[in-house]
């Protein structure tokens, strides 16, 4: 049974307007002073940190072990305005683990992959007690020599810049996603636990279901309070789809197992079937009598719509119901893919137009200002920013957002789907009804086993 799994990875930018000291202060619920500016980060009323620490390499100065010394530190070693100060590591802790075994896993994780790599690890745990536990992990982007001094983040070699360290190689992201999964899963496997997280995509799993789309804290937010959203809409609908689909395949392939284990002579006949589905039990009131001559009614009309006269036709159909599901599902799943990702477009579209005014404001001020007025709409400046650099990486080049053809494609595509659903139910009408002539045969093969009862005991008196 798989639980959550989030990993993102984030890089704090002065050149964005970001700031380690701000950041730190931000997740640790503390005010610590900026040595670089002199602005003041004061988040002592930010609830929900249930654990922070400083995890150190053996070259850093135990002086690090100092949440605004360390920091502050790092803001200091960078002279341009332009510079990367700190990489986030943020992680979904499991949800089935107690709060101090997400504190140990955490800590064993930043060990593993970070200190033990030669970076300063700022561990902070945030828990809320709404079901969301996660760890915000700031990671130092310069290495520390031997002396304690912080190292230069690349060199030149020939005429070109080398990086010092592999930190910022593509396939460190992966190697730290894959990492934080092992960890987790080797420990549900020593308690005797099921649970697994991956932190592959259903598609590189070669798993059938459809991922939930990323809710977003405002949307979440309101799904808290009881408010519906589009995308919790929709990601209710995935989460419908896939459990359906799941059972409905499982549910063909019964009949069909059933259907090729029938002996090839001796068989009971489709008329066998048909008959045993209303006679029988002679308790049974009018009514259900009635329900199942209805019953044979239906599935009469199912076998004569598909020409089906024996039980090997039947097989064949089971067979090519089961394609169809296949082929049927993969459409479904295709639609609420791209229906995903345009619910994801228009939302960033959303937010970034709704938080568009905060930023242009934040962006006329310089100093002082400028810095309280980030401390005040950190949340909303993000958003925006977030937004920004997402509408930019997918318009590739282009400058108009192309807003109503996403939302006609979006309608045009639940249309669609609501078509792909109706071959969906049919399929499930059909396997319903083989179900049926399922029960009226092995209630057939009962009663000859009971008729053969009586015979076997006096045979065994008779001895």
């Amino acid at each position: 049974m798989p639980a959550i799994y989030h990993l993102s990875i984030k890089i704090f930018s002065r050149g964005k307007g970001r700031s380690a000291v701000a950041g730190a202060a931000y997740r640790a619920a503390e005010l610590i002073k900026s040595e670089y500016d002199g602005i003041v980060h004061d988040y002592t009323r930010k609830i929900g940190v249930v654990h922070k620490e400083i995890l150190l390499p053996s070259t850093a100065s135990p002086e690090y072990f100092d949440r605004a010394t360390l920091w502050n530190a790092v803001e200091m070693a960078e002279r341009y305005k332009t510079a990367q100060l700190s990489r986030e590591v943020e992680i979904a802790l499991p949800a089935e683990l107690s709060r101090e075994e997400n504190i140990r896993l955490a800590r064993q994780y930043v060990h593993e992959n970070f200190v033990n790599a030669g970076m300063c690890a700022d561990l902070c745990v945030h828990d809320k007690g709404d079901g969301n536990p996660h760890a915000h992990i700031m990671l130092t982007m310069r290495p520390i020599e031997k002396d304690g001094k912080w190292g230069q983040k690349s060199r030149t070699v020939d005429g070109k810049k080398v990086p010092t360290v592999d930190w910022n190689d593509q396939s460190k992201a992966e190697e730290w996603r894959s990492a934080w999964a092992d960890i987790v899963n080797d420990y549900f496997k020593q308690q005797g636990n099921d649970t697994r997280i991956d932190h592959r995509s259903y598609e590189r799993q070669g798993k059938e279901q459809v991922p939930t789309i990323h809710m977003g804290v405002a949307a979440s937010q309101m799904e808290k309070r009881g408010v519906a959203t589009e995308r919790g809409n929709l990601n209710r609908d995935i989460l419908v789809t896939n459990q359906e689909i799941r059972q409905l395949r499982a549910r063909i392939s019964k009949v069909k197992n059933w259907l090729y284990a029938q002996p090839i002579t001796n068989a009971h006949s489709l008329v066998d079937m048909m008959n045993g589905i209303a006679g029988g039990n002679n308790l049974k009131t009018r009514w259900q009598k009635i329900r199942d001559l209805q019953t044979q009614a239906r599935v009469l009309i199912f076998l004569q719509n598909n020409k089906i006269n024996d039980v090997g036709q039947l097989a064949d159909k089971v067979t090519q119901m089961h394609e169809e599901l296949y082929e049927v599902s993969n459409k479904i799943k295709a639609v609420d893919r791209r229906l995903g990702t345009l619910a994801q477009h228009l939302a960033q579209y959303e937010n970034y137009e709704k938080h568009s005014a905060v930023y242009k404001k934040y962006q006329q001020l310089v100093g002082k200002k400028g810095d309280a007025f980030y401390d005040k709409y950190f949340e909303e400046i993000q958003l925006y920013e977030t937004a920004s650099k997402y509408l930019k990486d997918i318009l590739n080049g282009r400058t108009e957002v192309p807003i109503h053809t996403w939302r006609k494609e979006q309608e045009a595509l639940t249309k669609k789907r609501f078509d792909y659903f109706e071959s969906y139910y049919q399929l499930k009408d059909e396997t319903k009804d083989v179900e049926v002539l399922r029960r009226s045969a092995d209630s057939l093969l009962q009663e000859v086993e009971l008729e053969r009862q009586p015979q076997r005991w006096s045979q065994s008196i008779g001895s």
